[in-house]
């Protein structure tokens, strides 16, 4: 799909490649591990493998189920991940030997509960991008300061659609029992990926109406928009960059409980404090859906389909962000933090104006 972003500049020419060498995530854990308990907790640096690879290296060599190793999230195969798994304590001596090309254990500590997924509270990440003159790494600096002071649109990154980026149209057919797949696990990644399709799809239709609103007059494109005059006006007034509807449904930022927005100028304030952030919708069932003019552009995008909905984050936050230039190597380094789920492509692919992995 053609992909609306949200910045303003022309698109920035660099090279980039996942690699070991030049992309590098460390995990975030949502708590402290308290240091006793009966749960084992390594934390573990990894290089062209994906989590489940890993987690399987393990299991094999424990001689015991992938399932009885917990782990926080799923970190990018072709990248240098450092991130935490927990496996019970008992298996403590046994992995005294344990030595896999491509994974090293870099500490251990032990906690009282093992590991569940979503159990993080973010990913710190480096990455290294090549082939940058002058020109380009001056206009990377102004959309990393852009990125640091208005935040991105939270799409899923090329990396949840698979090899070829066409997960999604299976996924369609599984979730509409118009084809089966054995494997529970690769039938949920499959519905999964038609989700995210869906909400790529409505953020992008988003920002779209974002750039409308922001370049022509209420009048001109209410009919285009069909999206009353005044809601178009209210949206108008609003200083965010992303302009909410009447009907969103915003959650407290960056973990909270979901409510509704009815044009109220506190939430707006709040929302520009980064205090909650809008959602947009993971179709299925057991989830909250828009109402009023948000829930009628929202339904565009909706499908009922036979897995768990959900609401996620349509905007988010870096933090921390670095950037350094090296003018002989002509490389750009760049660090920053994300939330949890959150993709560091889509931010390049945000700061490039245009897809990273063709």
């Amino acid at each position: 799909m053609d992909r609306f972003y949200s910045l303003a500049h022309a698109s920035i020419d660099f090279h980039f490649k996942q690699s070991p060498r030049d992309f590098v995530v460390e995990e975030i854990p949502l708590y402290e591990f308290s240091g006793e308990g009966e749960h084992l907790i390594l934390q573990v640096r990894k290089k062209n493998l994906s989590t489940n690879e890993m987690v399987g290296q393990f299991a094999r060599y424990l001689g015991i189920k992938n399932r009885e190793i917990g782990y926080a999230g799923l970190k990018d195969k072709h990248a240098m991940t450092i991130q935490y798994i927990s496996i019970h304590k008992k298996y403590e001596e046994s992995l005294e030997n344990f030595n896999f090309d491509g994974i090293k254990i870099v500490s251990k500590t032990y906690h009282n509960n093992k590991i569940r997924i979503g159990h993080l509270k973010g990913n710190r990440f480096y990455i290294k991008i090549k082939k940058v003159n002058l020109t380009s790494a001056a206009k990377i600096d102004e959309a990393l300061k852009n990125i640091d002071r208005f935040g991105i649109p939270n799409f899923f990154g090329y990396q949840r659609f698979g090899n070829n980026g066409d997960n999604h149209i299976l996924g369609e057919k599984l979730a509409k029992g118009e084809a089966r797949e054995r494997n529970p696990r690769v039938k949920k990644l499959l519905i999964n990926a038609y989700q995210s399709h869906l909400f790529n799809l409505w953020l992008s239709r988003r920002l779209e109406i974002n750039s409308l609103v922001n370049s022509f007059e209420a009048k001109e494109i209410e009919n285009l928009l069909n999206i009353p005059n005044e809601e178009v006006q209210k949206m108008k007034a609003q200083k965010h960059p992303f302009k909410l509807i009447t009907g969103d449904i915003m959650e407290h930022y960056p973990h909270g409980k979901l409510f509704d927005f009815l044009g109220d100028e506190e939430d707006l304030k709040r929302f520009d404090e980064r205090n909650i952030s809008v959602t947009g919708l993971l179709c299925g069932t057991k989830v909250r859906t828009s109402t009023l003019n948000a829930g009628v552009l929202e339904k565009e995008y909706d499908d009922e389909i036979n897995a768990d909905g959900a609401r996620r984050y349509a905007w988010i936050y870096p933090t921390e962000i670095e950037g350094r230039f090296n003018k002989i190597e002509a490389q750009y380094e760049m660090n920053f933090t994300l939330p949890k789920g959150s993709y560091a492509t889509v931010l390049l692919e945000e700061m490039a104006k245009r897809k990273i992995n063709e």
